[in-house]
């Protein structure tokens, strides 16, 4: 019991470190390393020399992966696509093509979203790109602010789900559920969600068509040669997201296949009218993979530290027993970890919050499921416990990604803010709200029906 304490002080710790705003990776491995320090004075068959000593070797073990090496790919990718230009074709061809429709543009921009995040995996990342493209756009529109910023805050959160997606192969990782099970899993959820928003900005323009007033139509020309340009972004970004969904290839060669086909097509640009991929953006592209990737393996290494520390303690354990002996209903359960995650979004980054508190749900959900061996005939949950990881994998990454639009810390509303120095935060929440109800809304459609998230992967 003095050792499931001192886990429940270390993860105590661990918040407070985060909340005074260290970074998270230092934070836990600060955790990690001081509550093993602690353990080993409290137990003599724990020693803290040799323990310091795994250090020469950990780094190494934690990041030599090969299905980590699809992560600073995707990352590229996503850079990439920002530096030649593709988001601001795939915003601009999506126009031309929604522009008559009321709040077309709106519209457009969540469709530029879904896009951009297939290549970017990254909420903040999505947000903050097609804030820069599409936000000028949307004012000289005379768009509403709350509308506009909203719609980016509430459109940057589709980056983590719509595959392929960084948080979706860490996940993979860390619960040893298949990758590409999960990409084919975040296909439908994915649509729905572009669906739900689509359907909530339909509904306030017509409630009040002052937030989005009649545009001018464009001319044939420039509206021909915006959809000229979104074709080869269409092209690149769905090969790879089919190639994935179908099975016809895996992560890392899709990965490589997108760097490869960005690559050409920048160059190629460059070539034809003096635009896509300069020199001097191809370094900026590789520096950002290189500080983002970095940052990436050493959150991942310090996940280690940290898992390794709350092992000794037996915390995790603990919380599994609990669970196979508590008369609670499993779906309660699962509902409360649910809304931790929405709260813990306020603070942390999503990665983060996948490699720290998803090992201690998942014990517990194989717990209240039935235990290792379980048949999805008598299984709690009525699937088997491969199924429940994806299940519970998709439902964890959108109600994380919920806490990146609620107030008072979402992230990506600074995100947006950032953009829009003059946007007040409660115009930008007040905006973003009727975002956040329906994604509660689309929660709960996939809690109560499994198989939206799992015919894909049943299927294929």
């Amino acid at each position: 019991m003095e050792r499931e304490l001192l886990g429940i002080y270390g993860l105590v710790a661990l918040f407070i470190l985060i909340m005074l705003r260290v970074p998270v990776a230092l934070a836990m491995l600060l955790t990690g390393v001081v509550g093993t320090w602690v353990l080993s004075l409290l137990s003599p068959f724990i020693k803290f020399g040799p323990y310091l000593l795994q250090f020469k070797t950990a780094l190494w073990n934690s990041v030599a992966n090969y299905d980590l090496s699809v992560v600073p790919l995707f990352i590229l990718m996503g850079f990439l696509a920002a530096e030649t230009g593709l988001s601001r074709d795939l915003f601009q061809g999506l126009s031309a093509l929604t522009r008559k429709i009321k709040g077309g543009v709106a519209m457009a921009t969540i469709l530029a979203c879904a896009g951009f995040g297939a290549v970017s995996g990254s909420s903040i990342a999505t947000a903050s790109t097609m804030s820069r493209v599409a936000l000028p756009e949307l004012r000289r529109l005379k768009y509403h602010e709350g509308l506009s910023t909203g719609v980016l805050a509430a459109g940057g959160t589709l980056g983590i789900l719509i595959p392929p997606s960084v948080a979706l192969v860490i996940y993979a990782i860390v619960v040893e559920a298949p990758i590409i099970d999960m990409f084919q899993a975040a296909v439908v959820p994915g649509i729905l969600a572009v669906i739900c928003f689509l359907a909530v900005i339909h509904w306030r323009v017509k409630r009040n068509p002052a937030l989005a007033p009649a545009q001018p139509p464009m001319s044939d020309a420039a509206r021909q040669q915006a959809i000229r340009r979104l074709l080869p972004v269409a092209t690149i970004f769905g090969s790879i997201i089919l190639g994935l969904g179908m099975g016809l290839f895996t992560p890392t060669p899709a990965a490589a296949i997108g760097v490869f086909l960005i690559l050409a097509y920048g160059l190629v640009l460059r070539f034809v009218s003096n635009d896509g991929l300069t020199l001097a953006r191809l370094k900026s592209a590789l520096l950002a993979t290189a500080k983002t990737a970095s940052m990436i393996y050493f959150i991942l290494f310090s996940a280690d530290i940290l898992k390794g520390f709350f092992a000794r303690t037996g915390l995790p354990a603990a919380l599994s027993d609990w669970a196979a002996v508590s008369a609670l209903d499993p779906y309660f359960i699962l509902v409360a970890m649910l809304i931790i995650l929405i709260v813990l979004g306020c603070f942390m980054e999503s990665l983060s919050m996948i490699l720290v508190i998803v090992p201690f749900f998942w014990p517990v959900l194989i717990e209240l499921n039935g235990g290792d061996y379980i048949s999805s005939d008598s299984a709690a949950f009525g699937m088997s416990n491969d199924e429940l990881r994806i299940w519970f994998g998709i439902l964890a990454l959108i109600v994380v990604e919920l806490g990146l639009i609620t107030p008072p810390v979402g992230l990506n509303v600074f995100v947006i803010k950032s953009f829009s120095p003059d946007t007040s935060l409660a115009t930008i929440f007040r905006g973003v709200a009727p975002f956040f109800t329906i994604e509660l809304f689309r929660v709960s459609i996939l809690i109560l029906l499994p198989v939206l998230s799992l015919y894909l992967p049943r299927l294929l």
